[in-house]
């Protein structure tokens, strides 16, 4: 037998007969291959068996083998079995496109590689395999020791005589997306409103879509909402529940005051209402700390989401949920339907990590190079894109919000920018309701910053072009 003889091989030489024959083509006889091979009648056939498993070509008994021609599939009764969506979810932002190496990518929703503790979550990984982590099941709320750092996070920014939180009132969810979920599930319900900051994280616009509540859109800008418009909100719609960030929004880079902050509570508080706090810039700071609302409550009006995903790895998708009272009972109850537990493994590489003390020099380090990018974008756009217009520079958080003139055609400015090596965010998908200007979103956490003038001046380029 020849040394062509082996099934891989036959099937290989076949394949390169097909790519030259038409559709439909006739394959040689199974005597024709053996004799042309040297192999047996079964070897041959499993040479056949293979291409056919991998749709090549198609069998018809007593007939012969033949190239199976390319048709589309028909996925139209689909259309008849789902019927018509109840909610249209949104489609991924361009925060989670890939982008090419050599792109000025300005555009991502989470922090380069070289902004990560790689080091200590490396070393978290392999001490933690050495554990029963590897093979136990933790506790539905998460890790006792999780919970502990959760809730000592939060109590250090509580003020004298509030009633700090307990460990048991945290719950360890895989990361704030899925919080966000089971917090408008838990909390709000399908058909029900919840107030929404315009704009606000696209993530909570994916999770408010999935869960089917009905979106009430309060305008929100570099400084916050205006507590008079949350008010009002609140008593026209009926809601029962704010969604909202106050420290260092995405995508606005808002940093509330205590002022706003403590005006918003009562507000919430004078409704029976909660206030669904999303703290996932946390570790984010620059120039200020990060002031959470839910320090100030020991009513149990608000529920507080805060996640490592972002300044920890992304591979680490770990957050806490607190929350009080029967609220809590609800959002373990859901939390426990939909993922039943968080890893124990990814728990305890969480707890490694935050409770090492280079940690804390880990974030001193990440809020000077921050600043750093933060700074050398601004100045970037200020010289080569004027017509970029910052309401303000953010104290925290990753990214810049920008408005554009708005006689210029954002999506051809995006797709400009695209084809000249520059990926930026359109402002479009941060937003509930409909955009209220031309704005764009751009990251300072991403690779590369050495080029962001060179992205600036592309930028530029195109609005001027545009104009």
């Amino acid at each position: 037998m020849s040394d062509d003889s082996s099934p891989a091989r036959i099937a290989a030489t076949l394949r390169q007969w097909i790519a030259a024959a038409p559709p439909g083509a006739k394959l040689p006889s199974t005597r024709s291959l053996v004799a042309q091979h040297g192999a047996s009648p079964v070897t041959v056939q499993k040479a056949l068996r293979s291409l056919a498993a991998q749709g090549v070509v198609e069998s018809r008994p007593g007939v012969g083998t033949f190239v199976r021609a390319a048709r589309p599939n028909d996925f139209g009764w689909q259309t008849a079995a789902l019927g018509s969506p109840n909610h249209r979810i949104p489609e991924l932002p361009t925060a989670l496109q890939s982008a090419p190496n050599d792109a000025v990518a300005l555009h991502s929703g989470y922090p380069e590689r070289a902004l990560l503790p790689e080091r200590l979550v490396r070393a978290a990984f392999t001490r933690v395999a050495r554990t029963d982590a590897l093979v136990d099941r933790p506790p539905t709320a998460g890790l006792p020791e999780l919970q502990s750092w959760f809730a000592a996070e939060l109590e250090s920014a509580t003020p004298a005589g509030t009633t700090p939180v307990a460990p048991s009132d945290v719950v360890v969810i895989p990361g704030s997306q899925g919080g966000l979920s089971t917090a408008f599930r838990a909390l709000v319900g399908a058909g029900r409103p919840l107030l929404m900051e315009s704009p606000t994280y696209w993530g909570a616009i994916l999770a408010a879509a999935q869960v089917g509540v009905e979106v009430i859109p309060v305008p929100s800008g570099f400084n916050g909402p205006d507590p008079d418009a949350v008010s009002r909100a609140f008593e026209q719609s009926g809601a029962r529940a704010f969604y909202a960030q106050p420290s260092f929004a995405s995508p606005t880079g808002a940093l509330w005051s205590p002022e706003l902050a403590g005006r918003v509570l009562d507000t919430v508080r004078q409704h029976g209402a909660f206030l669904i706090e999303d703290d996932a810039a946390h570790d984010f700071g620059m120039t200020a700390d990060p002031r959470p609302v839910a320090a100030q409550d020991d009513g149990g009006h608000v529920v507080y989401i805060r996640s490592l995903s972002k300044s920890v790895s992304p591979a680490v998708r770990v957050a806490g949920l607190i929350a009080r009272g029967p609220a809590r009972k609800r959002i373990l109850a859901d939390a426990q339907a939909e993922s039943i537990y968080v890893s124990g493994v990814l728990q305890a590489v969480a707890l490694d990590v935050v409770t090492q003390p280079a940690w804390r020099t880990h974030l001193r380090r990440l809020r000077h190079e921050l600043k750093t990018r933060r700074d050398l974008l601004v100045e970037s756009l200020r010289e080569h894109a004027p017509g970029v217009a910052l309401e303000a520079v953010p104290q925290g958080g990753l990214n810049l919000w920008a408005r554009l003139p708005d006689a210029v055609d954002l999506g051809r400015v995006i797709q400009e920018c695209k084809s000249a090596g520059v990926i930026i965010g359109a402002g479009s998908e941060w937003f509930p309701a409909e955009p209220t200007g031309q704005y764009i979103r751009l990251n300072y956490a991403g690779p590369n910053p050495g080029a962001f003038p060179d992205g600036a001046r592309t930028i530029g380029q195109v609005l001027a072009r545009a104009a």
